[in-house]
């Protein structure tokens, strides 16, 4: 297959199935109209030789190749929209500009209250915003890639200042028919390590902190990696089994009833989420500034 015969738009749409649950949310968040973004994938399917989404009444959803694929999909998006960034840093030299990566929960349900403050008195000043998980996130800032990242990982590698912006907890979620939801008690720790979950991806700080908390237990294989919240809370509502998931990722979907909260008996996973950046200590310039933005938002 010819590489220039690549569709990087429909790219782009498989990684939002991956990122918000469905091809009609995905179109919705790129601003593609719904019947072009179906033949967009169904080209990219027939291109690829493998069937990347199930139809299915709620919607679509990505396949086992799909979910492998998407890992894929998403580098190769992240590495276009880089080219992007530096072809437009190339125009001038001279424009403010703050290259900020941030992990997906951060990205998702914080990040556009952050930057749409920052706009509004730093009119001028382009940003750069690539979302990935935490690990990634550490590799950019050590590596010198962005100027600040947002992390959810309970622990921050040597050589990186860091700063708490805000805290969050994860919760244990089922749908409505789970036999948890029917349970008057909380669940026991070690019952929810026996139990296979639906999880993120390694290196996404969702995962890391649950695995922190259930350090002492023998956990159980996960039923499926994926890479957002998004398709983890779309699978679970659909009935593929519990996960562990931040609670900005589910207030709706619990508020709802689409999704239920279940207790666990001792378990503390409520974590912090910071930014983190290299020397020296002190942050200066624009990305200093979204970081005090985001700590004044948290209080």
């Amino acid at each position: 297959m010819d590489l220039r015969s690549i569709d990087l738009g429909a790219l782009e749409l498989l990684v939002g199935v991956d990122d918000h649950g469905s091809l009609s949310a995905a179109a919705r968040a790129l601003h593609v109209a719904q019947p072009n973004a179906s033949r967009a994938i169904g080209r990219l399917e027939r291109q690829l030789g493998v069937r990347l989404l199930d139809r299915v009444t709620t919607g679509s959803r990505l396949t086992p190749d799909g979910t492998v694929l998407v890992h894929w999909a998403r580098r190769t998006v992240d590495d276009a929209r880089a080219l992007l960034d530096v072809a437009a840093g190339l125009l001038s030299d001279t424009a403010a500009e703050v290259t900020v990566d941030a992990s997906m929960t951060v990205a998702e349900h914080l990040m556009p209250l952050w930057l749409g403050t920052f706009r509004a008195s730093h009119p001028d000043t382009t940003v750069h915003l690539r979302v990935r998980n935490s690990t990634a996130v550490f590799d950019s800032v050590a590596s010198g890639t962005c100027d600040v990242g947002f992390v959810e990982s309970p622990s921050i590698p040597p050589g990186l200042h860091s700063a708490v912006v805000a805290r969050d907890r994860l919760v244990l979620v089922v749908p409505p028919g789970h036999k948890w939801a029917r349970r008057r008690a909380p669940i026991d720790i070690a019952e929810l390590a026996a139990t296979p979950l639906l999880v993120r991806e390694p290196g996404s700080g969702t995962r890391t902190t649950l695995e922190v908390a259930l350090a002492d237990y023998d956990m159980a294989a996960p039923i499926l990696e994926l890479g957002s919240s998004a398709a983890i809370r779309t699978a679970v509502a659909g009935g593929v089994g519990p996960a562990v998931l931040s609670t900005l990722a589910v207030q709706e979907s619990a508020r709802s009833g689409e999704l239920r909260a279940i207790d666990v008996d001792g378990l503390d996973l409520s974590r912090e989420l910071r930014a983190v950046w290299r020397p020296p200590k002190t942050l200066q310039g624009p990305a200093a500034e979204l970081v005090r933005i985001a700590r004044r938002s948290a209080q």
